[in-house]
């Protein structure tokens, strides 16, 4: 299976367990420190890679420092790189999370991750791909307004697709995303993004609200597990119970094993624990990609649950 990942491509600087939550014009302490890959399109690259994909990325990195340490991951990650693009004019991003076992908080600035064009990502061609996954739409503003002619072409020429929207940090979500599912076989938001998206709260209603007899939504709902529609009925899985580490691209990793089942036309069911026992595995270690799941791994906390 060969899969194309387009996002944003930048480093994390986590801040690991904190003793209490920055406030302005106090310090706190954090328990450990880690440089590595960020990025939610990256981060479900490398979980894809770790299941035995054949996986390409392209996104946009500036000439310098950190877009070189970009591309160390991403090789020591066996994520193929040659269709990522350098630009001198733009800086590579990075964000800093700080992170609990719980949950995060994370500052990001942008760079090259909002310059990356639909044209730059189509202009290499589609041959010998399987699959197109999109993330973080609302970070790639130069992507945004041409996503879904950008979806349609990877269909044109017999790839599935799939979208995980991220958070918009401006809150404003748009319309514009739900037009774009005219076009998406896999959509992937986790639950504050359906809110946004919809102006649902309710995950129920909120999927419901999105049917459009093309896309398949599964909404990630952390320790809740996650959730579709199948045959309009509601379809639940809970979360796999773990000792978690740092929850840092938890969804990401979700997303990397959801695909891989779902793109082998696994059973909904199989597809929906397989994503999850990914995501939960992920957070036994700090950092998005350092714990991500080998299959053997899923296979073995899946087997523990009927």
């Amino acid at each position: 299976m060969r899969i194309l990942v387009a996002g944003e491509l930048n480093l994390d600087l986590i801040l690991q367990n904190y003793l209490s939550f920055p406030a302005l014009g106090q310090e706190t302490l954090v328990e450990d420190i880690t440089l590595t890959l960020g990025s939610s399109g990256a981060i479900c690259a490398a979980g894809l890679a770790k299941l035995g994909n054949d996986v390409s990325f392209t996104g946009k990195l500036g000439c310098d420092s950190w877009g070189d340490a970009c591309l160390d991951f991403l090789a020591k990650l066996h994520v193929e790189s040659s269709r990522v693009v350098r630009d001198a004019a733009v800086k590579t991003g990075i964000t800093v999370s700080i992170s609990g076992p719980r949950d995060r908080a994370m500052v990001t600035y942008l760079g090259a991750m909002e310059a990356m064009q639909a044209a730059e990502i189509a202009a290499r061609g589609w041959d010998g791909l399987n699959h197109l996954h999109v993330s973080s739409i609302f970070l790639q503003r130069a992507l945004r307004p041409d996503l879904k002619q950008l979806l349609a072409e990877a269909h044109a020429h017999g790839l599935t697709t799939s979208l995980d929207p991220g958070f918009d940090p401006q809150e404003r979500w748009g319309h514009d995303v739900i037009d774009t599912l005219a076009e998406v076989d896999v959509f992937l938001p986790n639950e504050v993004e359906l809110a946004g998206i919809t102006g649902l709260s309710d995950p129920e209603p909120a999927l419901r609200s999105l049917e459009n007899g093309r896309t398949r939504t599964v909404a990630k709902l952390g320790r809740n597990g996650c959730a579709t529609l199948d045959s309009g009925k509601l379809l639940t899985v809970p979360a796999f119970a773990v000792q978690a580490v740092d929850t840092t691209g938890a969804g990401d990793s979700f997303n990397a094993g959801f695909l891989h089942a779902w793109l082998r036309k696994s059973p909904l069911i199989d597809a929906l624990r397989f994503g999850a026992a990914c995501g939960a595995i992920s957070t036994l270690a700090s950092g998005g990609t350092t714990a991500q799941a080998s299959e053997q791994q899923v296979r073995e906390l899946c087997g523990d649950r009927p």
